[in-house]
């Protein structure tokens, strides 16, 4: 796979960080004055994090990293995005938070950072950035320590197989092709006066599933949600509060999947 995809993607995600931290959807001032950005779905499953060392994949700029670092546990971030690196900083130090950010595309993160970890953790829209299931799962097996555990909350490959708008099924469930995209707007701010073009992969649940199994972690928990906690889609019904569907569809389709893998 040509590395071209990196600088595309990294460059979309450097503007798109630029807007997200002043933006609603992120409510940073609110986080800043001590709101955990963490969802019910991962909160239920990580449980007590006190004492726990926990590296954080793909963490944009570190609401989440630095929520569970309030929570006790000792965090590394990661991501590509320069910007969003230099912003979990800031907020870091703005907070007086211990907390480690690293800066490196994901399957270059053993040149970066040694070291084993409590927990590996990542969620909601990342593994669509990954062409290669089979380098990343071996990135996050690197990580986990013996008798540590991995967690993916992320959302279900299903609703990447639609157009934007939700009117019909425009991409394979399975990894096909190189998803190149020019977008207005974020899902943060859809009116946003910014134009990104991004490339995607779509990645089946047997393929995220089968390559963890294959570098020898071992699924606990998995569980699928018929919601979104996010309002990041088009053509949303609002449910209850952090519970939004696809309007037509309601209940109809999998949003978001969870799951819980542990190393032996």
């Amino acid at each position: 796979m040509d590395k071209k995809y990196i600088q595309l993607n990294q460059s979309a995600w450097n503007e798109k960080t630029k807007l997200h931290v002043g933006s609603e959807f992120y409510r940073h001032d609110d986080f800043l004055k001590g709101a955990n950005s963490l969802q019910a779905i991962e909160l239920e499953l990580l449980g007590d994090l006190k004492g726990k060392k926990i590296l954080h994949l793909q963490c944009h700029f570190g609401q989440d990293t630095l929520s569970m670092a309030r929570m006790g546990a000792s965090v590394t971030g990661l991501d590509f995005s320069d910007e969003a690196i230099r912003v979990a900083r800031e907020t870091a130090s703005q907070l007086n938070i211990n907390a480690d950010f690293v800066c490196c595309d994901l399957y270059d993160a053993p040149q970066y950072l040694k070291g084993e970890f409590d927990i590996v953790f990542t969620s909601y829209g990342t593994v669509g950035w990954l062409p290669d299931l089979e380098k990343w799962a071996k990135v996050v097996a690197q990580y986990v320590k013996p008798g540590g555990e991995f967690f993916i909350i992320d959302f279900h490959p299903v609703l990447w197989m639609f157009d934007n708008e939700f009117s019909y099924l425009q991409y394979s469930y399975f990894n096909k092709i190189d998803i190149v995209e020019t977008l207005d707007g974020t899902y943060a701010d859809k009116q946003a006066p910014i134009q990104t073009k991004t490339i995607s992969w779509n990645h089946s649940l047997s393929d995220i599933i089968n390559n963890l199994l294959m570098q020898g972690l071992q699924l606990q928990v998995f569980k699928e949600y018929d919601y979104s906690p996010y309002n990041c889609f088009a053509n949303t019904v609002k449910i209850n509060e952090h519970h939004y569907q696809i309007k037509g569809l309601e209940e109809k389709i999998p949003m978001v999947y969870a799951i819980k893998a542990s190393k032996v």
